[in-house]
């Protein structure tokens, strides 16, 4: 590749989720607070689990272990996926998750291995950076900066400079792309590509297994805060092995009548 053979890969994204400490509220008129929480525990009624009207936030329900992964399924299912398709990982995961010392109270510091040594680290700066041996790429939304033997090729351009970004790239797959040993996939309209896989029964550019791929590196990394222990990871199984990890974990109680279909 353009930066040689990786070594490594950052990946920066919020923390995991925490378990919810709301207080209780008065219960809104007109909503049916028990079907709302489904499957997860009963507690009392709180706004940040089920904002009333129209908002332009975030819900933030997402922070908390009970109804969501926090940071780390959020940007973390972003991020990691291009981690992922930047290593050839798409269709398998880690072998080894370990949590950092400090895992009580970290929002960074798991580390995630792969077949072949290759090391994920989620630390908190947003964006993912390969790092090889003859230089580095980092890209986020609308960002890309590539350093070439110390020698800078691209500067971090903000998303809303989109023009002068695409001149870049273009620029850079000319210079070190033009004889490329891989070709990517094209899509330039993620909805059309997904009706044109319907109509031609070819998978779209990310198939279903790319984002579950994405979400049980995600999960992993989750467990690895909540219970600050090394995990060992059969990918192909999607499976704990070498006595490690707890099958518990791979699923949640349900509430009440609910249940997996």
């Amino acid at each position: 590749g353009v930066i040689g053979n990786v070594s490594r890969v950052t990946t920066g994204f919020g923390g995991p989720a925490k378990p919810c400490d709301l207080p209780g509220q008065e219960m809104e008129k007109g909503l049916d607070w028990d079907l709302w929480l489904g499957p997860a525990p009963q507690r009392e009624f709180n706004e940040v689990l089920s904002p009333r009207g129209v908002h332009n936030h975030f819900p933030q329900w997402r922070a908390y272990r009970e109804y969501g992964g926090g940071g780390v399924t959020d940007w973390g299912a972003h991020h990691l996926d291009i981690a992922h398709w930047g290593l050839g990982m798409d269709a398998s995961g880690p072998i080894e998750i370990t949590p950092p010392s400090d895992w009580q109270t970290a929002d960074a510091g798991v580390m995630l291995r792969y077949a072949g040594g290759i090391e994920i680290e989620h630390i908190k700066e947003n964006g993912v950076t390969f790092f090889g041996t003859d230089g580095e790429i980092f890209v986020n939304r609308g960002k890309f900066k590539m350093t070439l033997k110390g020698v800078q090729k691209a500067n971090a351009v903000e998303k809303d400079a989109k023009p002068k970004l695409a001149e870049q790239l273009d620029a850079v797959e000319k210079e070190f792309l033009a004889d490329a040993k891989v070709k990517l996939y094209a899509s330039t309209d993620h909805k059309a590509d997904f009706l044109s896989a319907i109509a031609s029964r070819k998978p779209p550019i990310c198939d279903v297994e790319v984002g579950a791929r994405t979400v049980t590196a995600c999960h992993l990394t989750s467990l690895a805060y909540w219970h600050g222990k090394r995990i060992a990871w059969d990918p192909t199984e999607n499976l704990f092995t070498g006595g490690t990890g707890d099958a518990k974990w791979l699923t949640r109680e349900y509430r009440g009548a609910w249940k997996v279909a």
